[in-house]
């Protein structure tokens, strides 16, 4: 980074460095040392100033100290004479002389506007892989603004051909392939990762080889859940990291070990507990759940036995049987794609278990206790515990009724069929909180952004909005889509409605805003919305452009009344990513009242597991 600072008073003016429990040293006009961030690894800093410093020392309790041995908090004082001073520095996780050789090889001066237009033109050639018009600029800006959030991370930490690894604490040579890190995959693997595969399909395909590398760099062999620079955070539940590979397979992508992959996913769900944020090997919980293929809840008032069950995670049952069934699914994908014969019936039979927990009776996804019982009494708004996390995770019943991203056909079944799925999902839109707003929310703290039962703010909601086009009402989804997006995602002082999320919850907003969403990662398909745009276009890494085009375009106009792909006439809600990859338009129609009858039919609904598996759709 570069600094220009403006000591804007008369007095003695000083820069204080401050490394917490870390050691600085000062050598002339340069500050070099370490930061401790936690498991025993270590950032590094070489910084210069333009100007050198008169004196120097140590701030201590009892003030500033002169030492030749360094400290954690270093002060530099200047001369009177200095009003602005600019300073540089770069950063390094393998050392500071490797700190020092990433500053000279980044940034050459000292001139901060040089290297701000530098940084707006690697902005702008990313941002221009897709542009979009239309009249309202605001949602331009929160277009654009929502990529870049995207793009933020996973970061590369490769260092001249090299890289730290948190999971073995060494130095590895990354031969090449630039080395990546900070990813959260319960939040992307929904979104921000497709988006990825779509706009920068060679940087996807390196965080699929540095995620495959973590692996290897484990004694266990684990694919990492919440990778940092540290290691793994293992957060949240599931393993999601296993669909971010089969989506990208699915999709085309060829330049990383998918065999390596399948294996490190593997380990991870079999080997590993099932239990939110623990990284211990399997236990009795997961013996339950292998055994009978749900996991299994306490009853109110039961104490746990559980020492691995975190005491303010809990157990998240429901949440816990939802994610591992998807991601069984997509193991079984990946299992097909490697000729595993036996591993893909096994994994495709075990994704299933999601019917051991769904209540015929309310049609809700329902906590289930060791004995088979359904926990009653219950209500689905509420959930006890903080969080919801006694049953559920960060949302409550409501939001997991519709968390089964993988066979949603067959959700729409269980619910009764098309129209009792359609009401049951407006229901949710319009059943209130039922408890005092304060008092909810200081409890379930990330179920915001409501309307209704339905959170606009965590990333298991994000699909919800689409599912009417599996019931054979598109309209709908057009509706409810462009209602969220003009609600909740607006250039003002609403920000976004919840976390972020590394790039989770922007990744939505980015794909809603194009008109589309791939609603079941690992399948290679995009259900369609509504654009907020004339036009938009995507262009592609093999060359070619992909445009969508909205005729009549006015914001009161967001129901699609008629579609053509490539001139064909297109009725169906979704299209395939190979349609997307080569090339072409998608126009669509658009009018201020829905025409509810383009893409209502049967063969006109988006395909889901059992249609893929039986009938080979895409």
């Amino acid at each position: 980074a570069v600094y220009e600072i403006d000591f804007n008073n008369h007095a003695d003016s000083y820069l204080i460095l401050n490394s917490k429990k870390g050691n600085l040293k000062v050598a002339g006009n340069t500050v070099s040392g370490d930061q401790p961030i936690g498991k025993g690894d270590k950032a590094y800093i070489y910084l210069e100033t333009e100007v050198a410093p008169v004196s120097s020392g140590i701030l201590s309790e009892q003030g500033i100290e002169q030492t030749v041995s360094g400290g954690s908090c270093v002060v530099l004082k200047f001369p009177k004479e200095v009003r602005v001073m600019k300073i540089r520095y770069g950063i390094s996780f393998i050392s500071s002389e490797q700190a020092r050789k990433n500053l000279y090889r980044e940034i050459e001066g000292y001139n901060v506007d040089s290297v701000a237009q530098i940084g707006r033109n690697i902005w702008n050639e990313k941002l221009n892989k897709i542009s979009v018009q239309g009249n309202d600029e605001d949602q331009k800006t929160v277009f654009y603004t929502s990529i870049y959030r995207v793009c933020e991370r996973p970061v590369c930490i490769s260092e001249d051909g090299y890289y730290y690894s948190g999971f073995d604490k060494k130095v590895h040579n990354d031969n090449g392939v630039p080395f990546y890190t900070d990813d959260w995959f319960w939040d992307t693997f929904r979104a921000a990762h497709p988006l990825r595969v779509i706009m920068d399909p060679a940087v996807e395909q390196d965080m699929l080889s540095s995620y495959i590398r973590m692996a290897e760099e484990r004694d266990n062999y684990w694919m990492p859940t919440f990778p940092v620079v540290t290691g793994d955070n293992h957060s949240m539940n599931s393993n999601h990291g296993v669909a971010t590979f089969i989506d990208a397979y699915n999709k085309g992508l060829r330049n990383f070990n998918l065999s390596k992959a399948y294996e490190a996913c593997k380990t991870a769900i079999t080997e590993k507990t099932l239990i939110p944020w623990s990284d211990a090997k399997a236990g009795v919980l997961d013996e339950f759940y292998l055994k009978n293929g749900y996991f299994p809840s306490l009853v109110p008032g039961e104490q746990e036995t559980v020492e691995e069950v975190n005491s303010f995670e809990r157990r998240q049952p429901v949440a816990v049987t939802l994610g591992t069934v998807y991601d069984e699914w997509c193991l079984s994908q990946i299992a097909k794609a490697l000729d595993k014969k036996e591993d893909y019936q096994y994994f495709l039979h075990r994704s299933l278990n999601y019917k051991k927990i769904f209540n015929p009776a309310t049609k809700f996804f329902h906590p289930k206790d060791s004995r088979g019982n359904f926990i009653e009494p219950f209500d689905y708004r509420y959930s006890w515990g903080v969080g919801f996390r006694d049953a559920y995770d960060e949302n409550n019943g409501w939001i997991y009724r519709w968390d089964l991203l993988h066979n949603i056909a067959d959700l729409v079944s269980m619910i009764g069929g098309n129209q009792l799925f359609i009401d049951e999902l407006e229901r949710m839109y319009y059943t209130p909180l039922g408890q005092n707003r304060v008092h909810f929310y200081s409890q379930n703290a990330d179920h915001t952004g409501n309307v209704g039962q339905f959170s606009m703010a965590n990333e298991p909601c994000l699909h919800i909005p689409y599912l009417y086009n599996y019931a054979g009402a598109p309209w709908r989804t057009q509706k409810r889509i462009r209602r969220l997006l003009e609600q909740w995602f607006r250039n003002d002082v609403m920000g976004v409605p919840g976390d972020e999320d590394g790039g989770g919850l922007s990744a939505f907003v980015a794909f809603s805003s194009l008109g589309f969403y791939p609603i079941t990662p690992g399948l290679p398909m995009y259900v369609i919305g509504s654009p907020v745009f004339e036009r938009s276009v995507i262009k592609l890494d093999n060359g070619k452009t992909f445009e969508i085009v909205c005729k009549n375009y006015a914001p009161q106009n967001k129901y699609i009344q008629s579609a053509t792909l490539n001139g064909k006439v297109w009725n169906k809600s979704w299209f395939s990513h190979e349609e997307l990859e080569k090339g072409g338009k998608l126009e669509l129609i658009m009018g201020e009242y829905p025409n509810k009858s383009w893409a209502s039919l049967p063969e006109s609904i988006p395909p889901s597991f059992e249609m893929v598996e039986n009938q080979d759709r895409l």
